[in-house]
């Protein structure tokens, strides 16, 4: 198997490179569901709360795995955040027989049980691995890519990934992608951040919003199909730093892998 690079780009929206149409395509893609999902919320399961803050919808359609794997109670939840106080979607996955992980570097122990369900990892997951030049204790926080830490706790499959990194999301998927540890994935929940490129993207804005659409669509190529879409109208409308295209600077995105059993 060759170890792949970069991403495949998708040619332009247009003849020549323009940021209208390629935020447009772009927009249009992230709000248009590709499968549709009759039951996506938590209510129907066991100890569950309708006070998330946030939509993190996952689908719990007969069709796909993660019903049936919670009532065998083998489903995992591999969460990414960073300092985010909102926890109730993971306790109520826990609650529900989930075995969930939560990853954030503000934890103040280095691994925490809460219940039987649910641990607490102080770890980042980045889209590389630390540098063995550099002194651990000059790195600023413990990070790995998610197929180190699923290789490190002997985990082969999670059934959904869940981040909220703040920007980070960009290279982190791309990670996921290039290294194939997206197929051992079922749903996925993300926040993307369109206010700006996010860590370590570069290039013009059409070039930007030309590479985020062509990561979306290796997702589609990968048999992932968009559900769900929750546009933040709370957060200010800016793209790209501009106020333009009618956009929110934050959506939560949820995808299901059609081919995954």
């Amino acid at each position: 198997q060759t170890v792949r690079w970069h991403i495949e780009l998708q040619p332009w929206a247009s003849p020549t490179p323009s940021l209208n149409y390629e935020a447009s395509r772009f927009l249009k893609y992230i709000s248009t569901s590709q499968i549709s999902c009759e039951h996506m919320n938590l209510n129907s399961l066991k100890g569950y709360s309708e006070t998330t803050k946030k939509p993190w919808s996952v689908c719990l359609d007969e069709r796909f795995s993660l019903i049936h794997r919670i009532r065998s109670k083998k489903c995992r939840l591999y969460s990414l955040g960073l300092g985010n106080g909102d926890n109730q979607f993971e306790l109520s996955m826990a609650n529900s027989g989930c075995e969930v992980h939560r990853f954030d570097p503000s934890i103040k122990s280095a691994h925490i049980q809460q219940g039987r369900h649910l641990w607490h990892h102080r770890l980042s997951i980045d889209w590389r691995d630390p540098n063995p030049a550099i002194a651990p204790h000059k790195l600023h926080s413990n990070t790995k890519k998610l197929g180190t830490v699923l290789n490190e706790f002997g985990h082969q499959k999670i059934d959904v990934l869940k981040a909220d990194v703040e920007s980070a999301e960009w290279k982190i998927l791309e990670n996921l992608i290039l290294e194939d540890v997206v197929e051992q994935i079922g749903q996925l929940v993300f926040e993307v951040h369109i206010h700006w490129p996010g860590f370590e993207v570069s290039g013009n804005d059409s070039t930007v919003v030309r590479y985020w659409y062509s990561l979306l669509r290796e997702l589609e190529l990968k048999d992932f199909r968009l559900f769900h879409t929750y546009k933040d109208l709370s957060k200010p409308q800016i793209f790209l730093k501009k106020e333009a295209f009618n956009a929110s600077s934050c959506y939560t995105l949820s995808w299901v892998n059609t081919r995954w059993k």
